[in-house]
Formats: C-alpha cells, sequence, structure tokens
C-alpha cells in the first residue's frame, strides 16, 4: 500500500528533530540530514498526470527519467477534494477525525451548505476542525514552522484549520512567487510550505489536456527549477499535491436537479459532482438509497452513511462529525459527474476537469524529493 498524504509533516518533522514524529516516508534517507525543509504542494499535479506534463516541464521530465530527484506514489485522502486533503496534510489525520468532509458539507442541524474555500468564521475553525496541526506541534517544539501563502488566504477558516500554528508571510498579486519562496528558504532553518493553484484551475476551466493546462504545467516547472537551483546546502524540497483528476464530457453528466426521481425525498445536497452527500427528509432514506443505486447503476457507487464509515472511506469518524456525512453517499465511478444545477453556482456545470472520488487518477498523487 503507498503512503498517505497524512506522513508528509510528520515526516519531515521527524527531520527536522520534533520528538516524537514518525517518518513513516523514510524521508531520512532520501533527503540525508538536513535542516531546512520546504514542502510544496502543487494542487491538481496526480500522480497519473506526471506523463501528460513532461512536454512541458522539463524538470519533472527528469524525474520521471529517473535523472533527477526521487519520486513515490502516494494517495490522497477521501474526498479526493482540496479542502479535504489539504487539512489532512496538515494535519496528519485523516477527515473523519479532522472533519473537513468534502468540498462542501451541510452545517448539522441546518439546511445551511458551508463551502470550505469560502469559509471565513462560521463556524469556528478551532471547533470545526479540533485537530492540531504539524505547524503548531512543530513550533511548539521550537522549530520554525513559516507558510508562503496569497494574503487572500489567510485568516481564511480552511488556511486555520489546515495551517494553524504556522508564521504566515502573505504574498500579494504581482510577487514573484518562486523567489520569494525561496528567500524564506534562505531565511532561517525550519519548515516552509508553499502552494500553487495554477495547474488545478487550468484543468477545472479548460480541461486536463488543453493548451491553458500545459502552459499551468510550465510555470509550475519553472517554479520547481527556480526553487532547487536556489536551494541551500542544508535543505530538500518536496513536492506533493491534493489530488488528481480527469475531463467529464457533456453525455457523461447527471443533472440530479432535472430528475425528479433524484430529488425525490433529498432535504440537502451537498459534496460535490464526483462525490455527493444526500441528506434526506425524514424517513426517506432507503428510498433515496434505493433510487439512486437503481438509476446510477454503473456509473456511481451509492451507499448508507452507516455503510461508508463501516466501510473506512473516510477514516475512523468522530461522533461529532458523522452529521456532516450525508445520509447517502454517492460516489462517481468512470467519468461520471453529478451536477446539482440548482444547488451550486452555474459555474460549477461549465467545468471540464473534476476531482472527489476514488478513482486511481483521482486519488494517487507523487511525493518527490529533492536535495543537495
Amino acid at each position: 500500500m503507498p503512503g498517505s498524504i497524512c506522513d508528509i509533516l510528520p515526516s519531515a518533522a521527524a527531520v527536522l528533530g520534533v520528538p516524537g514524529a514518525p517518518d513513516t516516508l523514510g524521508l531520512a534517507e532520501r533527503i540525508g540530514d538536513v535542516r531546512r525543509v520546504a514542502v510544496v504542494l502543487v494542487d491538481g499535479l496526480g500522480y497519473h498526470l506526471l506523463p501528460q506534463l513532461t512536454q512541458d516541464a522539463p524538470l519533472l521530465a527528469s524525474v520521471l527519467a529517473g535523472d533527477t530527484g526521487q519520486l513515490t506514489e502516494l494517495a490522497c485522502t477521501f474526498p479526493s477534494t482540496t479542502p479535504t486533503s489539504l487539512v489532512s496534510l496538515g494535519t496528519g489525520a485523516p477527515p473523519g477525525e479532522h472533519g473537513v468532509l468534502g468540498f462542501t458539507v451541510n452545517v448539522p442541524g441546518t439546511d445551511r451548505v458551508l463551502t470550505h474555500i469560502f469559509w471565513r468564521d462560521d463556524p469556528s475553525p478551532a471547533t470545526w476542525q479540533p485537530v492540531p496541526t504539524w505547524f503548531e506541534r512543530l513550533r511548539d517544539a521550537r522549530v520554525s514552522a513559516r507558510a508562503v501563502l496569497p494574503e487572500m488566504f489567510v485568516g481564511s477558516g480552511l488556511t486555520e484549520s489546515a495551517y494553524r500554528g504556522a508564521e504566515f508571510h502573505p504574498t500579494v498579486k504581482g510577487t514573484h512567487y518562486a523567489a520569494r519562496l525561496a528567500a524564506e528558504v534562505a531565511a532561517a532553518p525550519g519548515l516552509i510550505y508553499g502552494y500553487t493553484a495554477a495547474l488545478d484551475h487550468a484543468a477545472h476551466v479548460s480541461g486536463i489536456g488543453s493548451p491553458h493546462w500545459h502552459t499551468a504545467a510550465a510555470k509550475v516547472d519553472a517554479l520547481l527549477r527556480h526553487l532547487i537551483e536556489e536551494l541551500p546546502d542544508d535543505a530538500a524540497l518536496i513536492v506533493t499535491a491534493d489530488h488528481g483528476g480527469l475531463n467529464v464530457p457533456d453525455e457523461a453528466r447527471i443533472d440530479c436537479d432535472a430528475d425528479p426521481r433524484l430529488r425525490a425525498g433529498i432535504r440537502v445536497i451537498a459534496g460535490e459532482p464526483r462525490v455527493r452527500y444526500l441528506h434526506t427528509e425524514p424517513g426517506a432514506t432507503a428510498d433515496v438509497l434505493a433510487a439512486w443505486t437503481e438509476l446510477l447503476a454503473g456509473r456511481a457507487l451509492v451507499h448508507s452513511r452507516d455503510d461508508a464509515v463501516a466501510a473506512g472511506m473516510f477514516g475512523p469518524v468522530r461522533e461529532e462529525h458523522l452529521a456532516r456525512i450525508g445520509d447517502v453517499v454517492v460516489t462517481c465511478t468512470g467519468d461520471t459527474a453529478i451536477l446539482a444545477t440548482e444547488h451550486e453556482p452555474p459555474q460549477t456545470a461549465q467545468l471540464i476537469g473534476f476531482h472527489g472520488g476514488l478513482t486511481p487518477v483521482e486519488t494517487a498523487i507523487p511525493l518527490l524529493t529533492f536535495s543537495r
């Protein structure tokens, strides 16, 4: 079994001498005795997408050829979506434990749907996501833990949940991000975290394999090459991702709001197009489960909440987090996506690339390591 996104920061912390941190990934063997570890998460850089990137990404091509760095396959957590993965990275915990269980989730006891990427302070990040982060653990061990992130991210609920405890170094639009990140690595020992969303944005808007996506790949490659060129002798660079993705053709899209049979008995719909959480009207769960199972046969896996939890899809789930998962969990297979046009912004239906499901192209992520 491959390692997990949950293993990355504990392993990096172990290399940096944090007591009790487990080096599950064996990073010490890969990168040696270093005092600075830069961890860069490239949103959407799926392990199985790497071969498609090589024509525009000479560094990644060199890695795949075995000439530069080291490459290992890891897995993200489920759902394979950015908010869930970022918090799994930051805490080293599975979603059932940290509670950020999808792109959108129902706030229990209400009909409200919380979109994690737009979340600020309601509900309180400290109560919604109660697990200590590895940034906090590094800080408590007196090891510097810094995050170089766009200014707009600082103070958000998702940032607090994933990176709580980090010393933030915000960047403004127009900043040469690679240079800023490299300067932070050079400034002091410790853990330095960076993030780029360019590849994921291009995949969503224009599709994996599109010219826009290849242009974004070239920019990501240039960012990584700059960091490696500027890497101090006592530093290492770790590159990973939060998920992969796939394109969904028009004929593989199902609008559940356009089919009365799929709308019947549903109180709240959350999740995202590749993973749907259906919160049902009182007494309607069995009927919703049966209808969706029949109508999406061969296109999705349909579970009750109890069965999904028992199957370990989210890892162990805290009692207080259970109600955030739908009464019915629908996970698309193949290239199917389930739209909910009356419940989501119209832009969602216009996207081309998606992720969130359990297919390898969505869940497999790379671990790339570089050192002097």
